[in-house]
């Protein structure tokens, strides 16, 4: 791990504005996953039949339903995670929240959802989404990394290369230099390691995606098998049982890992979560959490109860983590209470989230020469001042963090209404679109 900031949150970083981006949120008025906000999720069906209308009443036009605000509250709260995680390396917040197995879960839901229409338009409408911002986000760092001197070829030949169309699909890992500083010294030589350390996610949420069709079909036929599939593979290939070298390794590693939460969110869209009694469902994923610590405090790493360092301890306590959120899961239509004052920033993120997924580790080291100029303030020159700044110093970079994603999310975030095949929006909040119903809301009220 790096001073302030680590590679990755799995093996290494939910998780977007849409069902194809890899937090899978779909948007407003979206039935099928293809555009606009995010539908609520289906309601659990019942075996009762629907009461006839009476014939000289007309049928009552159902409205589009709204978001699912509860999921939409996990995925900003995962978001949040994966930044203070990245930022100040607390092991112990892995254990606290399991960003990444949450957004997952997320995105199977989703996924499972949309998988009512063809397969093959499913996948194209997610890959279609979740591509370009990733485009733009490669665009500036290859062009920082040639800037700076990297020669892929010269370093792994033809191979080097080749790998740079995981750049473009991120089918396997991308290649970037493990040391390449910058001629300015305003860029630590792991920057490139710590910019691309996150794409190991769009991978994996790609793999997810082209796997849903067949996992979804087998789930149908045999549920529990294909849910606690991964958890053994896990055990197989997360414990050194059978080892597979290279990248290949780690992609097969993190597909188990994270499989199990997948398959959860199938399992919370068709309600089979539901059809089981509380008690037992939150005492089986009790067990199993208790089974994930239990396995880590026997294989604990160079940073301790960092559960991305000990995947079978991931696999269990993300897998038990989601059960109990998704049985849980009360379907707000609106943020309730206190909830609620944080609306427009959820919206925001949601819209957003593969932009502040890609981003936040570059702005995470954009924070520090900036932090640094405090250094030169005339009355921070004494020896007191610098030993005050130098204790503060993550501190300052956890408060310029969020101006910085803004700011991104100003800069670049509207790619994803492009992706999406929306008109670009500089700062989606849902602000508008929130005084827009209320005239609508009063009216259906009024008599």
């Amino acid at each position: 791990m790096t001073h302030g900031y680590t590679t990755d949150t799995g093996t290494g970083p939910d998780p977007s504005p849409g069902p194809a981006g890899p937090y899978g949120t779909a948007h407003t008025g979206e039935t099928d996953g293809t555009s606009g906000m995010p539908p609520d999720l289906p309601r659990q069906r019942t075996t009762e039949p629907a009461p006839a209308a009476h014939p000289a009443t007309p049928a009552a036009t159902p409205g589009k339903p709204g978001r699912d605000r509860y999921l939409d509250l996990l995925r900003s709260i995962a978001l949040v995670r994966v930044v203070i995680y990245h930022l100040f390396g607390w092991a112990w917040i892995t254990v606290l929240f399991p960003s990444m197995g949450v957004m997952f879960a997320l995105a199977g839901s989703l996924m499972a959802r949309s998988l009512k229409r063809p397969a093959g338009s499913v996948i194209r409408s997610r890959i279609r989404r979740l591509l370009p911002p990733m485009w733009a986000f490669a665009a500036v760092v290859l062009t920082m990394m040639f800037v700076n001197g990297w020669n892929p070829g010269k370093e792994d030949g033809t191979w080097g290369l080749i790998g740079l169309v995981n750049y473009i699909v991120p089918i396997g890992a991308p290649p970037y230099p493990w040391e390449l500083g910058s001629p300015s010294g305003l860029l630590d030589v792991t920057w490139a390691v710590q910019a691309a350390g996150p794409l190991w996610y769009l991978r994996a949420y790609l793999w997810f995606v082209i796997a849903s069709p067949l996992l979804l079909w087998a789930f149908r036929r045999a549920p529990w098998p294909t849910l606690l599939a991964p958890l053994v593979l896990t055990a197989i290939v997360g414990t050194g049982l059978v080892t597979i070298p290279g990248e290949t390794g780690r992609a097969i590693t993190d597909f188990a890992v994270y499989g199990g939460c997948w398959v959860l969110g199938f399992a919370h869209n068709d309600g089979m979560l539901k059809k089981i009694p509380r008690y037992v469902s939150v005492s089986c994923a009790s067990l199993v959490m208790a089974f994930g610590l239990w396995w880590a405090s026997g294989h604990l790493g160079a940073d301790g109860w960092d559960l991305n360092d000990i995947p079978l301890a991931q696999a269990t306590w993300s897998f038990g983590f989601v059960v109990i959120l998704l049985q849980y899961s009360p379907s707000w239509r609106e943020l309730p209470g206190r909830l609620a004052q944080w609306d427009k920033l959820v919206t925001l993120s949601n819209n957003r989230a593969v932009t502040i997924y890609l981003w936040h580790n570059m702005l995470i080291m954009a924070t520090v020469p900036i932090v640094d100029l405090l250094y030169r303030l005339p009355f921070m020159q004494s020896e007191r001042g610098a030993e005050a700044i130098s204790s503060t110093y993550t501190l300052w970079m956890f408060a310029l963090i969020w101006p910085l994603i803004g700011l991104a999310v100003l800069a670049v975030g509207w790619v994803e209404d492009l992706a999406a095949k929306r008109s670009p929006r500089l700062w989606p909040n849902g602000a508008k679109r929130s005084a827009g119903r209320q005239p609508a809301s009063r009216a259906a009220h009024g008599g």
